[in-house]
Order: C-alpha cells, then sequence, then structure tokens
C-alpha cells in the first residue's frame, strides 16, 4: 500500500513563520522544571516551551546494576482504552522533538507518552551508566515495565527507529505495533567513530553541540526552513547537550559501536506503519521501499513537500496517519460486532 498525505503548519504556528518579530514580543509565564537548563528560556516557539513545561523524571532502576536513573518523559493526562502510543526521538535529540505533534495525538484522546532515550534528553545523568545499545534498550524496558505497562504503539523517528527495531526484537511482548518515520536502519552503527582516540572524539562531539553544526542540520533536516525559525529550533534541539554530563554520555554511545539493526528487520512480525518525508536529504526515500519489503507486515505513507522529520514539519499529516493506524484494528472490531 503506497499513499500521498497532504501537510499542514502547526495550528498557531503560520503567522510566525510568517513574521519573526511575533516572537520578539511575547509575554511568557511559563514555569519550567528545575533541572531543565536555565537557557530553555531563550526559546521562543510557544509550542517547544508548552511541551518543556510538562517534562518531570521517573525512576528506573537498571536491571544490569543497582543504578536507579531519575529519567525524563512527557506523561499522559489521562489513560485510555487503546494501546499507549509511546514517541522515542531521533539521535542525540529529545522529547521536545515532539511538540508540534504530541498536542494534536493527545487531543485527539490517545494515551500520549514522549521518552528521552537513555544518554540524551533530560534524565539525570550524574551518576552515568553505560550508554551503549544494551543498557539503552535494558532502560527504556524498565521504564516501560515500571510506569507504561501495556503493550505499546511505538514510534520512532530516525535513529529512534533503530531504537524501536531493537526493542521490538528483543521484547516483543512489550509492543502492540510499530511507527518508523524516515528510519535510520540501515547504518552499520557508529562505523569507524568507534576506533577514535577518545580525546579526537571528545573534540568531534564537542563539534556535534556547536550552533553552525546544528544550524545546518536543520537546514538539511527540512524542506524549507527560514533563518529566524533555525535559530529557534538550533536552541531547542541543543537544550539538551547543555548538561556537564553530555558529553561523556555521547563519547560512550559512539565508542560502543551503536545500533546496527539491518539484521533485526526480518525478525520484527509487528504491524508496521512507515512514514517518510517524500524529500528527505538525509535518508533516501529509496529505503523506505526497501524497508517495505522486508518487514513482513508494514504499510507506507509517504508526505509530500517534507523532509527528514515529518513530525516536526508536517505535524497534522504525521499524527492522521498515527491516530488512523491506531484505531484501525478498533474499528474492525466495532465493525464485526456490529454485524451480529
Amino acid at each position: 500500500m503506497f499513499t500521498l498525505v497532504a501537510g499542514s503548519v502547526p495550528a498557531g504556528l503560520g503567522a510566525t513563520a510568517k513574521c519573526g518579530s511575533l516572537w520578539q514580543f511575547r509575554a511568557t509565564a511559563d514555569v519550567f522544571p528545575s533541572f531543565i537548563p536555565k537557557e530553555v528560556e531563550r526559546i521562543k516557539d510557544p509550542f517547544a516551551r508548552k511541551l518543556a513545561t510538562r517534562i518531570e523524571r521517573l525512576p528506573v532502576q537498571l536491571s544490569s546494576s543497582n543504578s536507579c536513573i531519575m529519567s525524563s518523559c512527557v506523561k499522559p493526562l489521562s489513560p485510555s482504552k487503546t494501546s499507549p502510543v509511546v514517541l522515542l526521538h531521533g539521535f542525540d535529540s529529545s522529547c521536545l522533538e515532539w511538540r508540534y505533534t504530541y498536542p494534536l495525538l493527545e487531543e485527539a484522546g490517545l494515551e500520549t507518552w514522549a521518552v528521552d532515550i537513555l544518554g540524551w534528553g533530560f534524565s539525570d545523568l550524574e551518576r552515568l551508566p553505560s550508554c551503549d545499545v544494551a543498557t539503552k534498550r535494558d532502560h527504556f524496558y524498565q521504564l516501560w515495565k515500571s510506569h507504561i505497562k501495556r503493550p505499546m504503539i511505538l514510534v520512532g523517528p530516525s535513529l529512534g527507529a533503530a531504537v524501536a527495531i531493537d526493542f521490538t526484537a528483543n521484547h516483543p511482548e512489550a509492543v502492540d505495533k510499530l511507527v518508523l518515520i524516515d528510519a535510520s536502519v540501515y547504518t552499520e552503527g557508529t562505523g569507524n567513530l568507534m576506533k577514535l582516540p577518545r580525546a579526537v572524539a571528545y573534540a568531534g562531539v564537542y563539534i556535534l553541540k556547536s550552533i553552525p553544526l546544528r544550524f545546518y542540520a536543520n537546514v538539511l533536516a527540512f524542506k524549507s526552513i527560514s533563518f529566524t525559525r533555525s535559530s529557534d529550533w538550533t536552541k531547542v534541539g541543543r537544550l539538551h547537550c547543555l548538561y556537564p554530563w553530555w558529553e561523556d554520555a555521547t563519547v560512550n554511545f559512539m565508542i560502543s559501536g551503536g545500533y546496527n539493526v539491518s539484521s533485526q528487520i526480518q525478525q520484527v512480525k509487528k504491524k508496521t506503519l512507515i512514514i517518510w518525508g517524500e524529500d528527505d536529504q538525509i535518508i533516501s526515500n529509496k529505503l523506505a521501499v526497501r524497508l517495505h519489503c522486508e518487514l513482513p507486515n508494514a504499510i507506507i505513507s509517504q508526505i509530500p513537500d517534507c523532509g527528514h522529520l515529518p513530525h516536526v514539519e508536517k505535524p497534522h499529516s504525521v499524527s492522521k496517519l498515527i491516530m488512523e493506524f491506531v484505531q484501525e484494528d478498533s474499528y474492525k472490531e466495532a465493525q464485526c460486532i456490529s454485524q451480529y
């Protein structure tokens, strides 16, 4: 199945996109958690600011050690009868990546979580655990087991798709369905980066945090983005990098080898929705077709005029696709019942 889906600008953001000065005079009364870096106050995007006020930390006990990590996420306001929707994020990002799509899913009545992957986001890593793939997986499983507790619709964008594939292959009982967005699942880990001397790795990570590189990443990631918006989104994207443990966690992940999940893809039997931006300049949409062929139970939808992060660039399209995917089984069940 191959469909095209039209997109739209996030509600309330259209005027901002045309007139950056609207952000400069916005009165703010947001109250942020004390653990969020104070630089959050410099962010103008009202959607990012709103979601940041809802970030909290939950205790997660790793099975591999006695460490209890206060782990950051956005929790749902109320449970629902459908499977919970759990949103991951991409490489070196945070739950703020979902600032536009999260409220749309929540308004639709879905029980929605946005979870920070271990080593990134806003968790307390002052006592740094290993940030290799096995520990990231264990951390997420323990978070699910302690707090979510029901099979979930697991949503993974970019590298988050590799996290989702790895997790589902190892813990199929925790996953009901999968949604993979512009999936980075064919990269062979961190490649030669794992062989770098530690001093060189730290130098590379320092550059990764830099404003010019983050700004350029925005230019690549989106089909069209203004200078004003890219500047503000750069602040959103690097906010979690301001913790003192961020560099250590990122280097630890790099030298551990990273995700290499291509051999696990065909093991995943869960029903899967693949979403792809037609104009992705980072990962070719030819890989969307390959992924569709390799997953035994998948459907695919492409979003036109959209780059690498559709949930940021076209949130209405993405939320509509996810809502339909979540609700289709309930609709079919209701149809069957109505026939008796």
